[in-house]
């Protein structure tokens, strides 16, 4: 799954794809480079992020969708239950839900839905996140949620643990440490973890270096954890550098 995002402030690419022409056409190297799913994104879940309002996420998504889903699958990445039905309309078929509460939509509509753990928002998540036992206190939510969503009809349920989402680095860890918990559920797995901020940290701590280790400079730990992540049994992992998730991806299947 490749990260879309048309956004102007999300913590990696924010800016660089917030017109409908960059946006469509980084959709397209994306899709040459390989990439099964592109997931459009109007609106930050970044660590602080503000809301936007539905027109605006609208404005953002809607040309890009319906540009690209004739080309690739294509997901949409919303919170908002109007973007994911006129998304869908566009073309889209999955709905990649950081809320983990769009599946009566899902069901409605006859499409996939990705159901994400967060604790608390993305205004807060960040703040104090605790845990007695992350790794089952995540795997509970999503087995409630995905059970939720198979009783309303929703045929195609993924489940994603939400690296970075109300966790710590140590949390993170633990639950890349525990995937398998995840896998044993059944039902599939995608893991994100594309250039996020414990990568920094890990990467920073490996090199000796005094500063964190900026965005750009995450490629070979965003690797390492999509590796870890498909060894343990992961089915999809969201990405910012599809070709190399890629040509990893195809080592670990051989």
């Amino acid at each position: 799954m490749g990260v879309l995002n048309v956004t102007p402030d999300s913590f990696s690419d924010g800016g660089r794809y917030a017109d409908l022409e960059s946006a469509v056409a980084r959709g397209r190297e994306m899709i040459a480079e390989g990439a099964d799913i592109v997931d459009v994104g109007g609106e930050s879940s970044r660590p602080g992020a503000r809301l936007v309002d539905e027109a605006e996420e609208l404005r953002r998504v809607l040309g890009v969708v319906e540009a690209l889903a004739g080309d690739v699958r294509v997901s949409i990445d919303t919170v908002k239950p109007a973007v994911a039905r006129a998304a869908v309309a566009a073309g889209a078929t999955l709905v990649n839900d950081v809320s983990a509460s769009l599946w009566p939509v899902a069901a409605e509509l006859g499409v996939g839905w990705v159901a994400m753990h967060m604790q608390g928002t993305p205004a807060t998540m960040q703040q104090a996140p605790t845990y007695g036992d992350v790794v089952e206190e995540v795997a509970a939510f999503l087995a409630e949620r995905a059970a939720q969503a198979e009783a309303a009809g929703v045929s195609e349920v993924w489940i994603d643990p939400g690296i970075g989402f109300g966790k710590t680095s140590a949390h993170n860890l633990s639950l890349l440490r525990h995937l398998d918990r995840l896998v044993e559920s059944g039902r599939p797995v995608l893991v994100g973890t594309s250039r996020k901020w414990f990568l920094g940290e890990l990467l920073t701590a490996s090199d000796g270096a005094a500063e964190p280790v900026p965005v750009e400079d995450r490629l070979e730990g965003s690797v390492a954890s999509a590796v870890w992540s498909f060894a343990l049994g992961a089915r999809m992992v969201r990405v910012h550098d599809v070709l190399a998730a890629v040509q990893a991806a195809k080592v670990v299947a051989a």
